[in-house]
């Protein structure tokens, strides 16, 4: 559905976006992660036939960005991080107006309309003027704009952007459903762990170069060094502490927050199942053993070194 090949953008000696290769299938939701001035808005552009790259090619559909461009933008609904909404009008007006703008008959919109407010949970704001919606509300209006012309490829630049938690929430359930539909999603933001939530690959971009890129699962395990293990017993924590430096497969034990005890294990250490052993042979009631999950906000961490343009 979407392929890019050394897509490359430079302003003067700066480099925007450096030979970024992607290829996503029907139904991918792709979170597109990175500190603002990374290029995300960029490559974004750039697909959605708004901005010309310098170097390399890209495909919406197995069309080309460079000759098919106007195929391409019936293909794709594009939603900016900020847009404007307009005086005066409704929400189903202003859906209606954009309906026009798309050359979607004038018998099938009002249909449509209806269809997209629902698929957005806004049908409730129909008759509201769009100019006194919440910044959430106009978020959810503006998905609705976007998907008016059934578009099979989505770019949503920054969607949660400035919203509070519970209007987060019902973005992030939105996405949840375009990838339902087999919408091919590009999403970019920088909440990371909703992310996690929603996508079933992620990509993470550093001034202009996409340096990881593959599902969530690989992401963490790439980002995942070393196996964290908090564990909590019931007395004796400092003795305990001494048990644990002495196996083979810990590197490292500290004891934190609330008595816990925080195990490093040793690099490429996968199997720990002596552990939890030594601690009952040892005489130690366990209370609490858990691996330490590693979340994508970690991996961004991780994996990038807060580079920006």
């Amino acid at each position: 559905m979407i392929e890019t090949r050394n897509l490359t953008k430079r302003y003067g000696n700066l480099i925007a976006v450096n030979n970024i290769n992607l290829k996503l299938s029907e139904g991918d939701v792709f979170g597109f992660i990175g500190p603002n001035g990374s290029g995300k808005t960029t490559t974004m552009r750039m697909i959605a036939t708004l901005l010309n790259p310098d170097h390399g090619e890209a495909y919406v559909c197995g069309k080309s960005i460079y000759t098919n461009q106007e195929d391409i933008r019936r293909l794709v609904g594009f939603m900016p991080d900020f847009f404007g909404v307009y005086d005066d009008m409704t929400v189903i007006e202003y859906l209606e107006f954009f309906c026009a703008a798309y050359r979607i008959p004038g018998s099938k919109r009002r249909k449509i309309c209806e269809e997209k407010l629902e698929l957005v949970d806004m049908s409730f704001k129909r008759d509201a003027m769009v100019n006194e919606l919440s910044r959430g509300q106009t978020q959810r209006i503006g998905l609705a704009r976007t998907l008016l012309h059934e578009p099979q490829v989505l770019l949503l630049d920054e969607p949660a952007s400035g919203l509070d938690p519970r209007a987060r929430i019902e973005i992030r359930n939105l996405l949840r459903r375009l990838g339902e539909l087999k919408k091919t999603v590009i999403v970019s933001s920088h909440i990371l762990p909703e992310l996690a939530d929603v996508c079933t690959r992620v990509g993470m971009i550093e001034k202009g170069n996409l340096i990881v890129d593959g599902n969530v699962a690989e992401v963490m395990k790439k980002a995942r060094q070393r196996i964290l293990l908090n564990i909590r017993v019931r007395d004796r924590v400092e003795d305990a502490a001494k048990l644990m430096e002495q196996c083979d497969t810990v590197e490292a034990v500290s004891i934190g927050k609330d008595q816990l005890l925080e195990v490093t294990l040793k690099p490429n250490v996968e199997d720990y199942s002596e552990i939890p052993a030594e601690l009952v042979n040892g005489g130690f009631a366990l209370m609490l053993f858990r691996e330490e999950e590693v979340n994508l906000e970690t991996a961004f961490m991780e994996l990038t070194k807060g580079l920006v343009q």
